[in-house]
């Protein structure tokens, strides 16, 4: 049987909300190295979000109305192999909120379930959700052994 993996994600913004399409390009093109392009869809002038390169998937801000309002943890998981990638992020969403205070961050100690330590911050800007950027480390031989190939 065939496994689901992650294709998009659309969001909602506020009309006006698109305004600032290049600071939020900038955001994510530096922090994450996401690539941001202007699409036409929905009979509107939408930016979507490349997170990846070599695959399929985005992020898609259009303007509407009847937005998404998350005023809570409502969050998209970003998992890094490394503590050192997680921080090196950290360190790049601080160095943004030191000269914009739009930027939101919030740092957790590491959880540890088990075998698994949880390394990971929260960080949001412009956007209506926060993004969980984290790391799993597994003791032993605890590393799940279902990975994602791409043909």
């Amino acid at each position: 049987m065939s496994i689901a993996r992650f294709n998009h994600m659309e969001l909602t913004l506020p009309p006006g909300g698109l305004d600032a399409r290049a600071e939020i390009s900038e955001f994510y093109r530096d922090l994450f190295g996401w690539e941001s392009m202007d699409v036409y869809i929905v009979k509107q002038n939408a930016l979507l979000l490349r997170t990846d390169p070599e695959t399929s998937q985005f992020i898609l801000l259009t303007e509407m109305e009847n937005h998404i309002r998350s005023p809570g943890y409502d969050h998209l998981g970003l998992l890094y192999p490394t503590r050192a990638e997680v921080d090196e992020k950290l360190e790049i969403a601080k160095k943004w909120r030191d000269r914009d205070p739009r930027v939101q961050i919030k740092e957790y100690e590491d959880l540890v379930t088990g075998d698994v330590t949880t390394h990971a911050f929260y960080v949001k800007h412009l956007l209506p959700i926060w993004l969980d950027v984290q790391c799993q480390e597994h003791a032993g031989d605890s590393a799940p052994r279902r990975g994602w190939s791409f043909g």
